[in-house]
């Protein structure tokens, strides 16, 4: 659903609605990124109260219309309407996909879990960015690449009401287990207040803290590669295919090594992924910025890949070894706020800094800020995996 318009929603733009302010194009990801931080929020909570499943179906049922709208827009504002409901589908199902599969696997193998589940979700990206790229080059823009949401919309919902078993039961034996051994370490199994949760997720915590700044700067920065950087391809001169290679290249890098990352995080610490994942990625958005080309940009979009699959599953293993299984879900919920809420971020940034100074000047500040944020990483998290599990240099 997000990769049908990855490689071509900026240019669709421009080609059929007459948009040039960078600006006011990225509206659809600032929409898309507010929504979608909103309904994490939502999701953990309704999860933790009703169950995992009819959260899951819900968010299926939300999609349908995404692609239906984008085709008949007679204006850009219906590509916004249609990202807003985009991001409650991604809020909804997505999260509710990564909560389940923590519930499943225990503490033992989360960041493999949670790499698994990434994986699965970023691969789709990535095939999807390049199928609707190479559809949009041979039979226009609209309505073909968007039949292909439109089918993939109605596989998740079928999927997901027949298929999906509710995982919550899993909780109550997870934490009848941690209060028969006095907890999982450093969080009580008892459920504090929302607010409690909120702001313990939020900055009360240095170990969630760091983790919720590093997942807004990550996507603030890839919010900037999903509107921005198709721009600055084709103002290099690159098709539409080439185009959609490259918005490709990126998460299917990211997808498939986050099935390794996640599990050796499991083994080797959260930590030390995190910290190298967040300044790859500053040196690939550099390089971006400096680069020309097509084979340039290629190596720099499979770099930025690798960076962001070091740090992707493993920020959120990182709540799930702090919070407690009975608030777990919530947690998860606040932190993909925090996370998501750098779609938006990136996209009004980056847009009003290139209106101003141009695209290049965008992408190095937000190099610059990403770097920073490893930065932050390394001085204020301490490792949360268990003692013994990870090399000592790393606590």
């Amino acid at each position: 659903m997000v990769g049908q318009e990855r490689s071509i929603l900026p240019d669709l733009a421009g080609a059929e609605f007459g948009l040039r302010s960078t600006t006011v194009v990225l509206t659809f990801l600032v929409a898309f990124g507010l929504t979608k931080a909103v309904t994490n929020l939502v999701a953990g909570r309704l999860s933790d109260r009703y169950g995992r499943k009819p959260v899951l179906v819900a968010g299926w049922l939300v999609a349908i219309p995404v692609p239906l709208l984008i085709i008949a827009a007679p204006d850009w504002s219906w590509v916004v309407v249609a990202n807003v409901l985009l991001g409650v589908n991604q809020g909804l199902a997505w999260s509710t996909t990564v909560i389940m599969k923590v519930d499943l696997v225990g503490p033992a193998r989360r960041g493999l879990a949670l790499g698994l589940n990434e994986a699965a979700g970023y691969v789709a990206v990535a095939g999807s960015a390049l199928v609707t790229g190479l559809l949009a080059e041979s039979a226009g823009l609209r309505p073909v690449p968007f039949l292909f949401g439109l089918a993939v919309a109605g596989l998740g919902l079928g999927m997901s009401m027949l298929f999906v078993r509710e995982t919550r039961g899993h909780v109550a034996l997870e934490t009848a287990a941690a209060d028969a051994e006095g907890g999982p370490g450093t969080a009580p199994s008892a459920t504090p207040g929302w607010w409690a949760i909120a702001r313990r997720t939020s900055f009360g915590d240095r170990r969630l803290f760091a983790a919720s700044q590093a997942g807004l700067v990550n996507n603030l920065n890839d919010g900037m590669a999903w509107g921005l950087l198709p721009i600055h391809f084709a103002s290099g001169g690159l098709t539409i295919g080439q185009i959609a290679i490259l918005a490709a290249i990126y998460p299917a890098v990211w997808g498939v090594l986050q099935v390794v990352t996640g599990g050796l995080s499991d083994r080797a610490g959260r930590k030390p992924f995190i910290v190298v994942g967040m300044l790859l990625q500053a040196v690939a958005i550099g390089a971006i910025a400096l680069g020309d080309g097509f084979a340039v940009w290629a190596i720099a979009a499979a770099v930025l890949g690798v960076g962001t699959a070091f740090v992707y599953p493993t920020l959120i293993a990182v709540v799930a070894d702090v919070a407690a299984p009975a608030w777990r879900a919530s947690a998860i919920g606040v932190y993909r706020f925090w996370r998501d809420l750098g779609f938006a971020v990136g996209a009004v940034v980056s847009g009003i800094v290139a209106d101003r100074a141009g695209i290049p000047v965008a992408i190095w500040l937000v190099a610059a800020v990403t770097a920073g944020s490893g930065i932050v990483v390394a001085l204020a998290l301490r490792e949360t995996r268990p003692a013994g599990s990870v090399s000592s240099r790393w606590r």
